[in-house]
């Protein structure tokens, strides 16, 4: 309802095909949801990245090189990207997951679902609140790394560093979604974090070229959605990569698509979510 100016007469809100006011409203919802506790959600991550940096240059110092597609590049310029990917990945997941998960838990999803938003609107804000997040924590924990001289994040190509970080936060934040609306506690979404997000994460490149991977390890790898993500970013940064950029562009163009849709599609059905 709204008052018109100047009585104190009432009138009904109306919309058109969009309501573009209410989407705005859940998002700015979902970011400062995580930003009110960023010591957990932003702070956090950021000081992770930097201990695995960190141990890394204690253990290999200058002497960590790497043969391959990367010979001759610092170890920790090469592992700096691809820590940066998995800190992308890791929290549009929480974002989204913890978000409906909680809202399900304190019954509170019916804030979302009452008011006039249809599925895509739903969507929309649910999974930029989760690229919010993953971008936010990116940028940061690359400020940091550059700062502290741990590594040096050079960029050789802008494009796929865009590109990358924008269809990978929306794969992870699309599954977190499906995560929080099908888990009924959270022991569920611990469960899908260590068996299928960590080895997916830990097996796609993160912290070694998959070259030294033997058979048929190295071509399974080559079907990990996550090896593109990292392989596609470290190339923004170095210049070099493991994998077919242009798969990589096609692959997670097509999986963040389908996995917008079968967000949509999840809201659209009420799956969980509406008795």
């Amino acid at each position: 309802m709204d008052t018109i100016p100047g009585t104190s007469q009432s009138r009904l809100r109306q919309y058109g095909a969009f309501n573009g006011l209410g989407l705005w409203t859940l998002y700015k919802r979902e970011v400062g949801r995580f930003l009110k506790v960023w010591m957990q959600t932003v702070f956090a991550p950021v000081v992770t990245t930097l201990l695995f940096m960190t141990v890394f240059k204690l253990a290999f110092g200058d002497r960590g090189r790497l043969t391959g597609d990367f010979e001759g590049l610092n170890y920790n310029d090469f592992l700096a990207p691809g820590l940066i990917m998995m800190a992308i990945l890791q929290n549009a997941f929480a974002n989204t997951s913890s978000s409906l998960l909680q809202a399900k838990f304190n019954s509170t999803h019916v804030d979302f679902l009452m008011p006039p938003l249809s599925p895509l609107e739903l969507t929309i804000a649910f999974l930029g609140g989760a690229v919010t997040r993953g971008l936010v924590v990116a940028a940061i924990s690359a400020i940091a790394i550059q700062l502290s001289g741990l590594a040096n994040l050079s960029v050789a190509h802008v494009w796929p560093i865009l590109w990358f970080t924008l269809t990978s936060a929306i794969i992870l934040g699309a599954l977190g979604a499906y995560g929080g609306i099908w888990a009924d506690k959270f022991d569920h979404l611990a469960a899908v974090t260590n068996f299928v997000i960590v080895p997916l994460t830990f097996l796609s490149g993160t912290f070694y070229d998959i070259k030294v991977m033997v058979e048929p390890f190295q071509t399974i790898a080559h079907f990990n959605p996550i090896f593109y993500m990292i392989d596609g970013y470290r190339y923004g940064h170095l210049g070099v990569a493991n994998g077919s950029i242009l798969v990589g562009v096609v692959y997670t163009g097509i999986l963040s698509l389908v996995s917008m849709v079968w967000v949509w599609l999840l809201f659209r059905k009420g799956y969980k979510l509406k008795a």
